[in-house]
């Protein structure tokens, strides 16, 4: 029989679904062996203000949810159901202060705690992971985020949940464009990944997806080819489109801009020059007309689907198996099908070689399966080698006359 044991659990980074799920999860694992969870406020503001005596550290153990309710309501479970998380979190980076910093290892010190659970994405789990070096802290990391860029899992908790939210949606959306015969560009979150989009996009039924790692600006060629697009899908009788493309795909030249408006710009100003081509294949390109619609934060929310709530379970309690098998100083995956567990210390140093590089973690490969998928199905997600030249303006009948002089 282990230890019993006192276990700091927090969420640090953007929220997503599926958080509460995981703090439902560890705290239902740890009860049944008789430990103590505390839930840490704010992430690691939370450690701070105990430090600054803020909190009674009693006040902060969670007890499993439920038995709590009033009268018939007693033993309603809800919160894996619930978005956000209810412990809060902050996304500030690195804590500079060494003041700081001191009051954050202080605070670790005053709960008492055996091992702390972090639930992050990759830069939340940085940070956490350099205190826990620094306090000499047992840590075990589970990963959270839409854009499912963590290295070394398949899945992390939130991104299932933003799939379901963006394929909504993109289907609403699908309708208004085609009722107006218009071009409707969607901006979809990931920062440095295309996943989202790419998945979203598939499932939404999407007619062009454009994602940093495939396309990672937006030069005259894509934009060319994407009108190429666009009118041969006018030749064919549709006369409306569906174009994802991920934040972080960036403007012309590299420049960093609001990618949704830009495109939509972009291909309004290019569909005009088409037609003034004079080609007849481009002959009504100067109807196109677009709109841009940015999702935003919405994708951090909503109901957890039941794939996120099954991760987040199964994340839980694979991080207190850890903890009673004194296996510290992991990362909780979804690998191959199985809930496994990485070394940090190898995670970490994917992430901080990559962030000093300014290349994502965990990429989208471009051959991977859903780039085949979305390719087989015709949906242009970019190929700049096979671009042809971009189509000039038809010389006026001056200046056919100045060149054959």
């Amino acid at each position: 029989m282990t230890t019993p044991k006192r276990i700091g659990i927090l969420t640090s980074g953007g929220d997503c679904p599926g958080l509460n799920a995981v703090i439902r999860a560890v705290v239902k694992c740890a009860d049944r062996r008789g430990w103590d969870v505390i839930g840490i406020p704010y992430s690691t503001d939370g450690l701070v203000q105990v430090a600054e005596g803020k909190y009674d550290p009693e006040h902060l153990v969670l007890r499993e949810h439920g038995y709590d309710m009033p009268g018939i309501l007693q033993g309603i479970d809800i919160l894996q159901f619930l978005s956000g998380t209810i412990l809060g979190s902050l996304n500030k980076g690195h804590p500079e202060d060494p003041e700081v910093v001191k009051k954050i290892l202080e605070g670790y010190r005053i709960l008492k705690l055996d091992v702390l659970i972090a639930i992050g994405g990759d830069g939340s789990l940085d940070i956490i992971y350099t205190l826990a070096q620094k306090g000499g802290w047992n840590l075990i990391g589970i990963p959270k985020t839409i854009d499912n860029d963590v290295p070394f899992t398949e899945r992390s908790v939130g991104f299932d949940t933003a799939i379901q939210t963006v394929t909504t949606a993109l289907y609403d959306l699908t309708f208004t464009a085609a009722s107006h015969d218009r071009v409707m560009v969607v901006e979809v979150m990931g920062r440095d990944a295309g996943h989202l989009a790419l998945h979203a996009g598939i499932a939404g039924g999407a007619d062009v997806i454009l994602i940093p790692e495939l396309v990672p600006m937006l030069d005259p060629p894509i934009v060319n080819q994407i009108c190429e697009e666009i009118a041969e899908m006018r030749r064919r009788g549709r006369k409306f489109a569906l174009l994802v493309v991920a934040e972080g795909v960036k403007g012309e030249g590299g420049q960093k801009v609001h990618i949704g408006e830009f495109l939509a710009t972009a291909v309004a100003n290019r569909s005009c020059a088409l037609c003034n081509t004079g080609e007849v294949d481009y002959c009504e390109m100067d109807q196109v007309e677009t709109r841009a619609t940015v999702l935003g934060h919405i994708q951090r929310s909503g109901t957890p689907t039941a794939s996120d709530r099954l991760l987040a379970s199964a994340f839980g309690r694979k991080a207190v198996d850890l903890i009673a098998e004194e296996r510290f100083n992991r990362l909780v995956v979804w690998e191959a099908g199985r809930v496994r567990s990485k070394d940090l210390d190898e995670v970490i140093a994917i992430i901080r070689d990559c962030h000093e590089r300014e290349v994502c973690p965990g990429p989208v490969e471009t051959d991977s399966t859903m780039v085949k998928v979305a390719r087989a199905s015709g949906i242009y997600v970019g190929d700049p080698a096979t671009l042809p030249p971009l189509p000039v303006k038809a010389p006026s009948y001056a200046e056919k006359q100045a060149i054959q002089v």
